[in-house]
């Protein structure tokens, strides 16, 4: 009997502590932009040019984003700067894609206060950029965002993009809106691909 009162116990802690981490993602800054079209979990939008932060590494999507998250908390976390660095707030999501086979890019999009000229300097292997003003598809969806419900999503939204005639004009990126420690049913991710201009 005081197992079941330990593990129910514990399971309250860890159901607290998701909550509390849920509504702190819920309060991070996220990137502007303009609804073109609503259709269910579809959506086409206009972002403008944002400024990121980016690293690539090379192996599953998986390992990679591991590594590639850490570097890059690193930065903004001021934890590979002199004493007293800045430090860089979160903002979601997190975004991710396969520039070649086998290689990941994450980038981290900047508080809408800074430009390239303001942010702190990075280190060499973290890559300061400024994306192009884009039309991009997307399909929103649950889960843990894993490979088999990237995919299956990816497929559904490029079929979703046939149908409105929407041509693609670049590959498919992930989006990452929450902690890992946020339970699956909770969680936001995105499917985006970029739009060709009509």
């Amino acid at each position: 009997m005081k197992t079941a009162r330990w593990i129910a116990a514990g399971a309250g802690i860890a159901a607290v502590g998701a909550a509390a981490a849920y509504a702190q993602y819920r309060q991070t800054e996220q990137p502007d932009f303009a609804m073109v079209r609503a259709d269910g979990d579809f959506e086409l939008r206009d972002y403008p040019a944002l400024v990121v932060a980016e690293v690539s590494n090379v192996g599953t999507r998986e390992s990679a984003s591991g590594a590639s998250f850490r570097r890059l908390a690193a930065y903004i976390f001021a934890q590979d700067r002199p004493e007293g660095g800045e430090k860089i707030a979160m903002t979601a999501p997190v975004l991710q894609d396969e520039t070649r086979p086998g290689q990941w890019r994450m980038r981290f999009v900047m508080p809408s206060q800074y430009t390239l000229d303001t942010l702190p300097p990075a280190p060499d292997d973290i890559t300061l950029a400024q994306t192009p003003a884009r039309r991009m598809a997307a399909v929103r969806f649950s889960g843990n965002g894993s490979g088999s419900d990237l995919a299956l999503m990816e497929a559904r939204l490029r079929d979703w993009m046939r149908e409105a005639r929407l041509m693609p004009a670049g590959e498919a990126e992930f989006a990452f809106y929450d902690a890992p420690m946020i339970p699956g049913p909770l969680r936001r991710n995105e499917v985006l691909i970029p739009v060709a201009a009509p």
